[in-house]
């Protein structure tokens, strides 16, 4: 009998991830299967569970909701910094990725969402925050 994924597997899985629209946004093609194991929280919690119960070889579409995969979009994320505050070295084009430090030292990806001559925009949020995604997943192997 075929063996079934299950919590505390440790799997090896090919997938590729879509957003409603079909753009692709990750994919495991070209590069060694993605290794996990079921439950330890190593990946977003939807496709943690959208893989239990598959067997080698088998492939599955998984949906995963915000909830389940980045969180929902928090707006509060977004924070406009005057222009004279970015050193003038620091590209800020929309769409350039930054990293931001706390007042505590931590490293914070950002990402320049919007800039005007006197404020620059930088979004936290995670890029796939807010969205439904989509993996075809196939299971190579359970360890």
């Amino acid at each position: 009998m075929p063996q079934a994924a299950k919590a505390g597997d440790t799997l090896r899985v090919h997938y590729t991830g879509r957003l409603n629209d079909g753009t692709v946004f990750d994919a495991s093609e070209g590069r060694e299967p993605l290794e996990f194991t079921v439950g330890s929280g190593q990946i977003i919690s939807g496709l943690d569970r959208g893989v239990i119960g598959m067997e080698i070889g088998q492939t599955r579409e998984v949906t995963v909701s915000p909830d389940e995969a980045y969180g929902p979009r928090d707006e509060s994320r977004v924070q406009a910094v005057p222009r004279e505050a970015i050193p003038d070295h620091i590209p800020t084009e929309p769409g350039t990725q930054l990293s931001m430090q706390t007042p505590e030292g931590q490293s914070i990806p950002v990402v320049v969402s919007n800039a005007t001559e006197s404020h620059v925009e930088l979004d936290a949020n995670h890029p796939l925050a807010g969205k439904t995604l989509t993996f075809d997943v196939t299971l190579v192997d359970i360890a």
